[in-house]
């Protein structure tokens, strides 16, 4: 696994603005802190480059945007050799939201937005669950999103111990 890179206090206050605003232009967060646009800009491409910053994303009320099932399933495998062509089969459903490796019961764990029952039952029935390697699944259907929130990282990193 990759070493975490050490933001700076420059870098933590770059994030800090856009975590709270994404469409914040350059210029703007340079006149917030105090510093240069190109210092931003530049700051922004290596944080790009170095992973820490994966790019920008909308985030769409799914419900609203007629999507009105998310769902979170527990996928086990029938042995973890078949995790890799599983994790492929499933990164071509465009219902699955996000993928996760995991500890515990299930091998992998995703999220799934659906428009109704009835589309989460065909993405199970005609997908998921006929991917080769799938074993079962078990399905958990969210009743409403509580709440949502980015990680604060305006605070220094704790010290290794």
């Amino acid at each position: 696994m990759n070493q975490p890179y050490e933001l700076d206090d420059t870098d933590r206050r770059i994030l800090d603005l856009l975590l709270h605003d994404a469409r914040l232009a350059y210029s703007e967060i340079a006149r917030r802190l105090g510093i240069s646009g190109g210092t931003v800009h530049g700051r922004m491409a290596r944080l790009e480059e170095l992973g820490v910053v994966r790019g920008a994303s909308l985030d769409l009320n799914l419900a609203r945007a007629g999507y009105g099932i998310q769902a979170f399933l527990g996928i086990f495998l029938l042995k973890s050799s078949y995790c890799d062509a599983v994790v492929a089969q499933l990164r071509a459903v465009p219902e699955v939201v996000s993928l996760h490796f995991t500890t515990g019961s299930y091998n992998l764990f995703a999220q799934l937005a659906c428009r109704d029952t009835q589309h989460l039952r065909n993405v199970l029935h005609d997908q998921v669950q006929q991917i080769e390697g799938v074993e079962r699944t078990e399905t958990l259907i969210s009743l409403e999103e509580v709440f949502r929130r980015a990680v604060e990282i305006n605070a220094p990193a704790s010290p290794a111990l």
